[in-house]
């Protein structure tokens, strides 16, 4: 039984055969990820047609420059399927928002998430100082996720420092990625999520395909041969962190949902 904890779904019948494929690999719960309003709503009515898909609303930092009125009022009066914020955060290696205006979008995001108690969902990319700066000047709420981790264990330290839930992607398989491989081989047990990020970065040995949440098991056994534990400790663990850190409605105990499957 496996979670996906970050993933980005259609809202149309490809999504829907994504979710059944996902279902039939015994990944039993996505969290379907926001990245502007149309893709929010996306993954709202995904969530609405399926038990066992959550959604979160967010503006990513590609789209900072949309402004966070064009999300904000998605989470007025949210249904109880939504349990995040975001992915919301800093990109510099693209820049496709100024970044002044990602600052402030991010920083907006993670006041929301505070307000509403709702997971925060954490992008970065080329910059972490920023990152963690603005995290610690900001009441942050008391769960969040810091999603497609890529950095090395000295920017895991610091993730945990502040509290952070630390998710893996399909990252940890590719070749040149040994500095993320060292994080997740140091990540607590308990803090430690998988995550697809589909339908980008298909993991080894799909690489080049488009990837789909079927594909978590794979990067949850890769995880678990990083360190050295079998796979079951990796699948028990990130079901369980998955229910904490979304505050997962139906988070039976795992036990309980695989003899229900």
């Amino acid at each position: 039984m496996w979670t996906d904890s970050h993933c980005h779904v259609a809202n149309d019948k490809s999504g829907d055969d994504t979710v059944d494929r996902a279902f039939a690999a015994e990944v039993r719960r996505l969290v379907a990820v926001g990245t502007d309003r149309s893709h929010s709503l996306a993954a709202i009515a995904v969530a609405r047609r399926h038990s066992g898909v959550w959604a979160t609303v967010g503006l990513h930092p590609h789209d900072a420059s949309q402004g966070i009125e064009s999300v904000a009022d998605l989470l007025d009066d949210p249904p109880p399927f939504v349990v995040g914020v975001g992915e919301c955060g800093l990109d510099y290696f693209y820049e496709h928002s100024p970044r002044d205006r990602q600052r402030e979008a991010f920083a907006a995001q993670i006041q929301l998430a505070t307000e509403k108690d709702l997971t925060l969902v954490v992008h970065t990319r080329g910059a972490w100082e920023e990152t963690f700066d603005i995290l610690a000047g900001e009441e942050r709420p008391s769960r969040w996720v810091l999603h497609c981790f890529s950095g090395g264990p000295e920017e895991l330290r610091r993730c945990l420092e502040l509290g952070a839930y630390i998710s893996f992607s399909g990252i940890v398989t590719f070749k040149k990625a040994e500095d993320i491989r060292l994080a997740a081989a140091a990540c607590p047990l308990d803090r430690l999520l998988v995550e697809t990020d589909s339908p980008f970065l298909a993991p080894v040995p799909h690489r080049g395909k488009q990837n789909e949440p079927a594909w978590a098991p794979v990067v949850g056994a890769a995880v678990a041969e990083i360190r050295s534990v079998p796979v079951d400790v990796v699948e028990r663990a990130t079901w369980d962190n998955a229910a904490g850190a979304f505050r997962l409605d139906d988070a039976a105990a795992f036990g309980d949902a695989a003899g229900a499957g």
